[in-house]
């Protein structure tokens, strides 16, 4: 079977379509490469381009007519980066996705697995939340997946697609493989900036925000090694008719479904985790709370696994060890 992933050169794309060819897929990549890595298509069907690059589209689907669905990663992810450039964010994330939904549409490939995030959630008591919990969007980031999950939604329902949000936690680790992984030189995610310090590329690890009303202060996270999400893609994309059965058929063809551990972990509490595996201490800093940061939270991921028969088998320890493996890795994979 093949499957068109855009973003498929990032960091989860790339993940999800190894984790397609090991089960015996064939994944079909379009990238832009303003964050994603060639080194991560070698070998796989790759188009550099843009999503909302309708002609572009047209030749894939050309070249490649037995495309099931398409897995939708292409995105800008990071927050802090995403209040002072929202115009970037808004052009890249939400009107380009609108073309690209459309166009798939167009095609005749109505099947749509989309890459959204547990930002949208609002601050819930104990910090667990449901697919049905109340949602806020904190920054233009978690705003534009909000807009792309009621785009997809609206297309579903009116056009007949089918349209499966999974709402990503925190991913951690690497392909266990190290096929790829975190490919940025500067990562904004609390591992990466870990194994940085601990490499000595960057002098000490900042925890931003100590006064949340948290166990610790420290805000909670939902930790997911992105191996254990790639596997939720794979099933989410190679059972859609069986996932939507037993979700009851809902009348707008749409699923949410969230991709998490389950457990509530704080970032003082994975620091010392990774310390433990690194084993050592780093270097650290207590700091101010980013812009667009909140409290966070963490999944209840009973829903994945009552429709896609997924849960989680990775540890954060598993997570942090792939890390500091692939930290040891990117330079020959990618040259620094």
């Amino acid at each position: 079977m093949k499957i068109l992933i855009t973003g498929g050169a990032g960091y989860i794309g790339s993940t999800i379509a190894s984790a397609l060819e090991d089960a015996g897929h064939t994944p079909v990549i379009l990238d832009s490469l303003i964050t994603g890595r060639a080194e991560f298509t070698r070998g796989r069907a790759f188009y550099h381009g843009d999503i909302a690059d309708a002609a572009l589209l047209q030749r894939i689907f050309h070249e490649h007519p037995d495309i099931y669905a398409t897995i939708h990663c292409a995105a800008l992810i990071v927050v802090p980066d995403s209040t002072a450039r929202p115009y970037e964010y808004y052009t890249e994330n939400v009107s380009k996705s609108l073309v690209l939904f459309k166009t798939l549409r167009d095609l005749g490939c109505p099947r749509v697995v989309f890459s959204s995030s547990a930002s949208l959630y609002d601050l819930v008591p104990g910090f667990m939340v449901t697919e049905d919990a109340p949602l806020k969007p904190g920054s233009p980031y978690a705003r534009t997946k909000y807009m792309m999950e009621m785009i997809l939604r609206d297309f579903c329902a009116a056009y007949g697609m089918q349209g499966i949000a999974l709402r990503y936690f925190n991913p951690i680790g690497a392909d266990p493989q190290l096929r790829s992984g975190l490919p940025l030189k500067e990562p904004s995610l609390v591992v990466g900036r870990m194994v940085m310090v601990a490499q000595g590329l960057l002098p000490e690890f900042l925890i931003t925000g100590t006064d949340y009303p948290t166990r610790d202060g420290t805000g909670v996270r939902d930790y997911i090694h992105v191996w254990d999400l790639a596997q939720a893609h794979v099933a989410a994309v190679l059972d859609f008719d069986g996932a939507f059965a037993r979700a009851g058929n809902p009348p707008d063809n749409y699923l949410v479904i969230n991709l998490g551990t389950g457990k509530g972990v704080t970032v003082r509490e994975i620091l010392t985790a990774f310390e433990k595996v690194y084993g050592q201490q780093i270097n650290k800093r207590e700091a101010p709370r980013r812009p667009g940061d909140a409290a966070g939270a963490y999944a209840n991921a009973d829903t994945a696994k009552r429709l896609l028969g997924w849960e989680t088998h990775l540890s954060i320890e598993d997570g942090i060890r792939d890390a500091l493996r692939w930290g040891d890795k990117r330079k020959e994979v990618l040259g620094y």
